[in-house]
């Protein structure tokens, strides 16, 4: 199965057993109707909740119990899906990512592309079996502020930012400090995803980024405020194939810190 997979490929496979579809809607949106077998994750089990930077990792312990209790095992191809365009999808398979599990695949456009396309819906709850997985966290996805203030200004090292233009400029502030780390690009989430194809990701997203200066020439970090919108930029950018890592700290730990520098 493919990073990136369509409404209709997914439908063909859900009778196969070693398939996982995860669901990071809203409960709501969940409980209103969901793909068929498709179990629900509220997406506050994947960050640490903690001010004053919320959208840093759990702990090991508390991510085996997230994926002990969804029966994620070895084998399993994941499948993930949201209601808002895969910021939540894209920060769910980036921590799939980190506890080395693999095999996992994007619903492109999520719930919206599920519905517009008139697939089976169910309104079942459904009950996972769960597993005895152990795991351990890889670095290798992930930067931290140290790493990323050490390289700043190295020629092969790019920052994509992909908070609002308001929050990138300053203008609109949502911590200590306002502005970006310096040299970022900005490229906010929602510019990747097309609303004229059910919030797929762009047919042109490629040549879209390239035009901001934003390709696979260089090693990237994507954040934003707390590592839920850069969940989906990174998602786009592993699906082109780019090194790109993210920074789950994101702005509002950059933002606190009393030594980083920032530009606005």
């Amino acid at each position: 199965m493919n990073l990136i997979i369509e409404p209709q490929e997914l439908a063909d496979q859900l009778a196969k057993e070693d398939l996982l579809v995860v669901d990071l809607s809203s409960a709501q949106n969940y409980q209103s109707g969901h793909i068929p077998g498709a179990l629900h994750l509220p997406f506050q089990t994947l960050m640490a909740g903690t001010p004053p930077a919320p959208g840093k990792l759990p702990s090991a312990e508390r991510l085996t119990q997230v994926f002990r209790a969804i029966g994620l095992r070895p084998g399993l191809q994941v499948v993930a899906c949201d209601d808002e365009g895969g910021g939540w999808a894209g920060r769910f398979l980036w921590t799939l990512e980190v506890i080395g599990h693999k095999t996992y695949s994007y619903l492109n456009g999520g719930m919206h592309a599920w519905r517009a396309a008139g697939l089976p819906l169910s309104t079942e709850p459904v009950a996972p079996t769960a597993s005895d997985i152990e795991i351990s966290i890889d670095p290798a996805p992930t930067m931290d502020a140290e790493e990323i203030q050490r390289r700043l200004g190295e020629e092969n090292f790019l920052i994509w930012d992909a908070r609002s233009p308001e929050e990138y400029s300053g203008a609109r502030a949502l911590a200590m400090k306002a502005g970006h780390i310096p040299g970022a690009v900005n490229c906010e989430w929602t510019q990747l995803m097309d609303p004229q194809r059910d919030l797929r990701i762009r047919a042109d997203a490629r040549d879209f980024l390239a035009g901001l200066g934003i390709d696979g020439n260089k090693q990237i970090v994507t954040h934003c405020q707390s590592h839920h919108r850069s969940g989906f930029t990174w998602l786009v950018g592993k699906s082109l194939g780019f090194d790109i890592r993210a920074y789950p700290g994101s702005w509002s730990e950059w933002g606190n810190l009393p030594d980083t520098p920032v530009e606005s």
